[in-house]
């Protein structure tokens, strides 16, 4: 939280300002919420390479943010995505597991 003063240091007024883990799981979300509108609205295949990339890096940044302010069940789930979400793409690019 940013606090800015006065020069008369009489009134100090709080602005609530986006921090960076704030940011990064924003940015993270936002890629996995346009991922599935984008598949939803048929512009990109729920199959396809480019719908696991952004949940791939989506759901990596949501997991660190998360991380970064120790919330663990988002952790855990937001890891458990994008290991999901590497499995589709490796599916997708026919890698085999062995």
């Amino acid at each position: 939280m940013l606090q800015l003063q006065t020069t008369d240091r009489s009134t100090i007024k709080k602005i609530n300002c986006m921090t960076y883990n704030d940011l990064i799981g924003t940015i993270g979300v936002g890629l996995i919420l346009v991922a599935y509108f984008l598949a939803t609205e048929k512009l990109i295949k729920a199959d396809g390479k480019s719908y696991f990339v952004m949940n791939v890096v989506g759901a990596g940044l949501a997991c660190y943010a998360s991380l970064l302010i120790n919330y663990w069940p988002f952790v855990i789930l937001e890891a458990t995505w994008m290991l999901v979400s590497i499995y589709g793409l490796m599916k997708a690019m026919k890698i085999k597991m062995t």
